[in-house]
This record gives C-alpha cells, structure tokens and sequence, in this order.
C-alpha cells in the first residue's frame, strides 16, 4: 500500500466558512483540522491482530508489518499528535506541575526493564506524597542512537498549589541514573516543548553526517533558551518496533474533539491568528486528500503567526 505526503504552499490553503472541520480544544490552546475529502464509512473490519476483511468484497487481508518502526513513520507521527493532544490537555505550566528527565546509567537498557524501573519510581514518589496529594504522569521513551534510552516524565501532583523537588531527591528515588527537574510555568505550548526530545533529533557536529545521510528537513527550535537544529523525524529509526512510547496515569484525559463548521470554529478562537498552519496532500493507492491545519495559542497576546 502506498502512502505519500506532500507540503503545499500556505496561500493555497482556502478553508470556506460552512465546510466542516474538527476542533480539538485544549483549553488555550486549539487546533482545527480540515479534511478537502470526508469519509464517514469504514470501509474494513478488524478480525484479529493479524487480520482485517474488506467490506465492500469481503476479501480478507493481512496487516502491513514493518520490520522497523522508521518504515512506519506515520503511524509514529500521529502517536506524537495524540501525545501532543494528551500533554496540551493535562499540563498547562501551573506551579503544581513539573517536567523531569531521568537517565539510566547503564550503556544499554532492555525496553521492558525502563517501565518497570519507571513504575517503581512512581510508586516511591506516590509513597512520599501519600495523604498530601495524588499525582498524575505522563511518561514518555526517548531512545538513543548507542542503544540508551532517557524517559522524560510530566508529573502533576494535583492537591498541591505548588511543588519544588531539587534533582538531588529526585534522583535518590530513581536510583538509576542522574535527574533533570525543571518548572514549566514559562512554557505556554507543553506538548510542542516534549516533542523537541522526541521524533526530531538535534543535529551536532558529532552525528551530522550520519543524521543527514537520508536528507531529512532540518529546522530550528528554542530549547531552553538556545537555538538548536533538529533533523524532522531524525530519531524515529530508533524506536524498537512494538514499544509503548508512552504511558499515563488514569487522570490523564485526552481533549474534547467536536465536528462543526468553520465559521462556528472562527467564532471559538474570536480575534487571535493562528500562530501555526499548514496543508499537505495525502496519497494512499488511488485515494488523495488534502489536510488542513491551524494551530491557535490564546495565550500570546501578540497572536502572531510564527
């Protein structure tokens, strides 16, 4: 099955006021999502995990397998849009809230053990603020080129109006390597703010050559107040094939998603501009459809698209 993306050029996007779109609100933040071509029918049905049953024949078919996940990098690239969604939902830089990387001392780590040593973690740290507050998390795998991996872990300590745990006694519940413990009160977009850590891979003098051997799109970023260059995807082919690339706790929620007209959806997001927009062109056998995007942050007072 053939499946291609192409970018097209932002002043051909035209969204008309009664097309329909989808909205995404995440509180400050909203995106709305057209679709040139809508199809509300499923087309197949799920037999087992092997196999699907085309409705409109009845034929039966197997599942495309990849034997590594850099060969499925849109499946991997709507795992992060839904991780995004989930992150822009839960975490809004309050002062309760905190973003911590924990590292593992070891060269290589088996993908089964980082969870478990994540879930005893969670529980050392859950046993701490026992009868002060529940927490919430998300918990997210960065892999690493050598055979590393890294977790980076929102954490939400819901009952507390502010938290501050230095890295000392974070990593003293780890155990397993050192901690980075950092505020999110000056970030306004959380889940674009992970996401640097995550699909893209930040290009250096060291790994420049061997990142950029396929031409992948490079752009820059601000990371903790430095400009650094990231190659698009770049990180991907490390991900083991099958691994949970993240995990969350049950009070985690993902956002109200709502079909409505384009003109209703202007009317949501009142005055502000988009800050980012896009459109590409999908290409799957002899379907073809072109997506839409507009990304809203009623947060900058600016409104400036960047």
């Amino acid at each position: 099955m053939r499946h291609t993306m192409t970018k097209n050029d932002e002043h051909e996007i035209r969204i008309g006021k009664n097309h329909q779109v989808t909205v995404t609100d995440m509180g400050h933040l909203l995106e709305i999502l057209h679709m040139k071509r809508r199809n509300s029918e499923c087309h197949i049905r799920k037999i087992d995990a092997e196999r699907y049953i085309f409705l409109g024949t009845g034929e039966i078919f197997e599942f495309e397998k990849s034997a590594n996940r850099s060969e499925n990098e849109n499946s991997l690239r709507q795992t992060f849009k839904n991780l995004r969604y989930l992150i822009n939902n839960n975490f809004k830089g309050l002062p309760n809230e905190l973003f911590v990387t924990l590292t593992f001392a070891k060269d290589s780590y088996d993908p089964e053990m980082v969870y478990k040593d994540f879930n005893k973690f969670i529980k050392r740290l859950k046993y701490r603020y026992k009868g002060e507050t529940t927490i919430d998390y998300i918990n997210v795998v960065e892999p690493h080129a050598s055979g590393q991996f890294h977790t980076h872990t929102l954490l939400r300590f819901n009952d507390l109006k502010k938290i501050y745990i230095d890295n000392k006694d974070m990593a003293k519940m780890w155990s397993h390597g050192f901690v980075t413990v950092k505020s999110l009160k000056d970030v306004d977009n959380i889940g674009a703010y992970v996401s640097a850590y995550l699909a893209d891979i930040e290009v250096t003098q060291e790994n420049a050559v061997s990142v950029m051997s396929d031409g992948r799109e490079v752009s820059v970023k601000e990371v903790d107040g430095q400009k650094k260059m990231f190659a698009k995807g770049g990180r991907l082919k490390y991900y083991p094939p099958g691994m949970n690339i993240f995990r969350k706790s049950k009070g985690i929620e993902y956002p109200v998603r709502e079909e409505m007209t384009y003109e209703k959806a202007q009317k949501k997001v009142g005055s502000a501009k988009p800050h980012f927009k896009k459109s590409y062109t999908v290409e799957r056998d002899n379907f073809k459809n072109t997506i839409t995007i507009e990304q809203y942050n009623l947060k900058r007072t600016d409104n400036t698209q960047k």
